[in-house]
Formats: C-alpha cells, sequence, structure tokens
C-alpha cells in the first residue's frame, strides 16, 4: 500500500473517532481543560505525537458544544489570547456511552475479520 493511501485511510479512521476520543478525555479529567492542553494529553496518550492534528481537535470540540455535549468558557490569560475551556455534560456522558458501545462492537468485528478471516 502506497503511503498516500496510507493517510487517507488513517484521516477516514480519525474523522470518526476524534468525537469519541474527546469526550473520553474530558470524562476521565479531573476539571476543565482548553483546546492546546487537550491535544498535548492526546499526543502523550500516544508516545508523544497525536495521530489527530490539532486543527481537527478545535471543529469538533465546537460542534459538541453546540450540541450540548460539552459546556465551554472563556478564561483570559496573562501570557496570550483567551482560552476556552471544555467540561463534558451529563449529555455527553450519555452519547459516550452509547458511542463507546458502538466502537467496541465496531472494534470486536474488525479484529475478527482481520484475524481469522472470515465473517464472525
Amino acid at each position: 500500500m502506497n503511503d498516500s493511501s496510507s493517510k487517507k485511510f488513517q484521516k477516514d479512521l480519525n474523522g470518526g473517532l476524534v468525537g469519541l476520543v474527546l469526550l473520553a478525555l474530558l470524562d476521565q479529567s479531573a476539571g476543565d481543560l482548553y483546546g492546546y492542553e487537550i491535544a498535548k494529553q492526546l499526543a502523550s496518550a500516544n508516545g508523544g505525537t497525536s495521530i489527530f492534528k490539532e486543527g481537527t481537535i478545535y471543529p469538533v470540540l465546537r460542534a459538541m458544544s453546540a450540541a450540548n455535549l460539552l459546556t465551554s468558557r472563556i478564561v483570559p490569560s496573562y501570557s496570550g489570547p483567551p482560552r476556552r475551556y471544555y467540561r463534558i455534560t451529563d449529555q455527553g456522558r450519555g452519547v459516550l456511552e452509547e458511542w463507546t458501545a458502538i466502537w467496541s462492537g465496531t472494534r470486536n468485528f474488525v479484529d475478527r475479520i482481520i484475524k481469522t478471516g472470515t465473517s464472525p
């Protein structure tokens, strides 16, 4: 497989998973997180390199906030522009639970096909 098809496959996967990963990260956080902090935690979880581009994270955070899955607040920063902090809502936790079940079923299905070469 050539490099461009691998990059496209990774991009397609990321597009569907970024919302799930962001909800999970915010659910596990002890406090509110801002975008750059979220990006750094994602990179840290992958050995220092995030599979999600920072530019992908911000639009998803805004969309999830608009859908009431997250709340956000703006806090002035002394070292730069104001920061928008995000927190998961109860509705977001419900969606996270649903999406986690969907992801688990999908992952298990794909793993069975890849490992056995047959349908489940």
